[in-house]
């Protein structure tokens, strides 16, 4: 079988940077108050500045499929005419723009120059992105495609505005209990934001500048042990099944806020780690790979919180990162779910930083219900 590289990256930002203190005028106070874990999140979570695909009035400024056809597009800026030559689009996202068409499709459906070719959508949460990558690079590997692109992307702005949230506040209020949404659901305005981010996948090098080999790429679930953690569009019930919103009626999915995200904190503190990197150790101990070989660690993290906790689980299983080889722009991107190991990637690609020989491990853990991917490149 051919080798897999990855010879262009390319990222779409929508907008300015927004700033801590901007974030309220763009997601809006909820019941006229200021948040009271926006605080505490931001010291926790490490987070900087982030984009947002919307106005501070709420409007759009870019769809999902849009920012990630502009970062398709970016690929080829330097020669335009080669955008005709992808034979497979594979996109990954949490946050479509629709439940139909497909999202890929709906990419496809921005980049008029390109031809009638293969797309494919992936679903999920920030794994979703890896698997678009998987899509692609399997797709080269068995030589069915010769310039493949795959994308992550999210658009989960419009979702954190606080007039989601409006029903939900005034019934709380009527009932007189605490006017304020629980904390698994505001922490989470807090976290996320937009952007996209694309690689293009050929059977050969880059002719010029550096190519990123693909060794292996290995994904693993873990839901049949665990319960929905991250969720959107149901609810949790006390067994903890979760209650799809097509049973709600129409009255509770406004005033229970049903379509916003929500994470279980709990769940979330007492898995996220042990499991994604026990399972690390695994492969690299299977794949016989030392982690001293590794120059360039990407672990994807929602937060700067789960940095030290990493550090530690990885010292434990006896195959510690210096942090000196650490790459992660979390403070300056946020948290852009599938999109978000496209942009570190890119930026690291792009930043005439990686010298020929050397590895990179890529770690994309997803809380959704405890899944993981897992890369290792070789730049050349």
């Amino acid at each position: 079988m051919p080798e897999v590289y990855i010879t262009k990256i390319s990222n779409f930002l929508p907008n300015e940077p927004v700033s801590n203190e901007e974030m309220e005028q763009y997601l809006g106070l909820i019941n006229k108050k200021p948040s009271k874990s926006k605080q505490i999140v931001l010291r926790n979570n490490g987070i900087k500045s982030r984009y947002y695909a919307i106005t501070k009035e709420g409007k759009a400024t870019h769809t999902n499929s849009e920012m990630a056809s502009l970062a398709v597009r970016k690929l080829f800026d330097n020669n335009p005419g080669e955008i005709k030559d992808i034979d497979l689009l594979s996109c990954g996202t949490s946050s479509p723009d629709q439940m139909m068409p497909s999202h890929g499709v709906m990419v496809h459906g921005w980049l008029s120059e390109t031809n009638n070719i293969e797309v494919v959508s992936l679903a999920g949460v920030c794994c979703s992105g890896m698997h678009a990558f998987k899509y692609a690079f399997m797709s080269v590997k068995l030589g069915e495609k010769t310039k493949a692109v795959c994308s992550g992307s999210e658009r989960l702005s419009p979702l954190l505005r606080s007039d989601n949230f409006e029903n939900e506040v005034q019934s709380l209020i009527e009932l007189e209990k605490k006017p304020y949404l629980a904390f698994e659901k505001d922490f989470l305005r807090w976290m996320l934001s937009d952007g996209a981010g694309a690689f293009l996948l050929e059977n050969k090098k880059n002719p010029d500048g550096i190519s990123l080999r693909i060794e292996w790429i290995e994904a693993t679930s873990y839901a049949n042990s665990k319960e929905s953690c991250l969720y959107m569009a149901a609810d949790k019930l006390p067994d903890g099944k979760l209650k799809s919103y097509k049973d709600f009626s129409p009255d509770d999915i406004i005033s229970k806020s049903i379509l916003s995200i929500k994470q279980d904190v709990k769940l979330l503190s007492e898995n996220i780690i042990d499991l994604g990197f026990d399972k690390l150790k695994d492969i690299l101990d299977r794949k016989n790979q030392s982690i001293n070989e590794i120059d360039h660690f990407l672990p994807h993290t929602s937060s700067g919180f789960f940095e030290d906790k990493i550090a530690n689980k990885l010292k434990k299983n006896n195959i510690p990162v210096p942090k000196e080889k650490w790459f992660i722009n979390l403070s300056t991107k946020g948290n852009v779910g599938a999109g978000s190991i496209y942009l570190m990637l890119e930026e690291l690609f792009n930043s005439g930083k990686l010298n020929k020989g050397e590895k990179i491990l890529l770690v994309v853990p997803e809380s959704s219900r405890f899944s993981y991917v897992y890369s290792l490149l070789t730049v050349c």
